[in-house]
């Protein structure tokens, strides 16, 4: 198969309920672009049905590839796509719970020509205390270690032109928690041309949220490699 010219990517762990339904929406949305796509979907090591799901849609729909691993995380998993599909022009990641439509993925693609990355912010994002205190916490790291540039500096809706960002993936410890944070930090730091756009956020409705204090627990982890990072970083 010849080399898509957009490679989507995205990490999913039990999602059963509502998997099926997300690759609907997003092949559907991307076909009617007309683009070569492809879409990566990384089970990382669900127990509730999700694999099974998505290899009989993958019998069906040949855009779609399930990558099958043990369970690493989040930011591990996302960081190992990046890697896997960074010889294609293009690199969008999105998360699997449908909290930002791809529906509006179009806003960022049809201006992809102007800028090397694009990121749609989370616009009415309805979270908990805890969550939103770390999400001002992340902004504040990146902001002050790496520039002042992007709001939304964890957001999982974002398009790379991906040769700007190989060597950052290849530089970054395969355990990175928040590999995107870092991503948004250099963006700045390099002087990329960027562009934010608010997508609306639709509050969770299916799958189980992360624990507050195991949230707390990561961002300790997560801010301290990130600041390691910006001063460790070789071009």
């Amino acid at each position: 198969m010849d080399r898509p010219i957009l490679a989507v990517v995205m990490p999913v762990y039990n999602e059963a309920a509502i998997i099926a339904s997300v690759v609907d929406q997003w092949t559907s949305e991307l076909e009617k672009l007309a683009l070569d796509f492809q879409l990566h979907i990384y089970n990382d090591g669900s127990k509730d049905g999700t694999l099974a799901i998505l290899n009989e849609i993958a019998n069906k729909n040949p855009r779609l590839i399930v990558h099958h691993k043990t369970n690493s995380g989040h930011g591990p998993t996302i960081l190992q796509a990046y890697r896997e599909n960074s010889t294609t022009p293009w690199l969008f990641q999105t998360d699997s719970d449908n909290e930002m439509p791809a529906s509006e993925f179009h806003k960022l693609w049809n201006k992809r020509n102007e800028y090397d990355f694009l990121i749609g912010s989370r616009h009415h994002r309805a979270q908990s205390l805890g969550r939103s205190l770390v999400s001002f916490i992340s902004r504040v790291v990146v902001w002050f270690f790496y520039g002042k540039s992007i709001k939304d500096v964890n957001s999982p809706y974002r398009l790379m032109r991906t040769e700007k960002f190989k060597s950052i993936f290849a530089s970054m410890s395969s355990l990175t928690l928040t590999p995107n944070l870092i991503v948004t930090g250099m963006v700045r730091q390099l002087g990329m041309r960027y562009f934010e756009i608010a997508i609306d956020h639709e509050v969770r409705k299916t799958g189980k949220a992360t624990a507050t204090w195991r949230i707390f627990e990561m961002a300790c982890k997560a801010f301290t490699q990130v600041i390691i990072f910006r001063f460790t970083y070789v071009r």
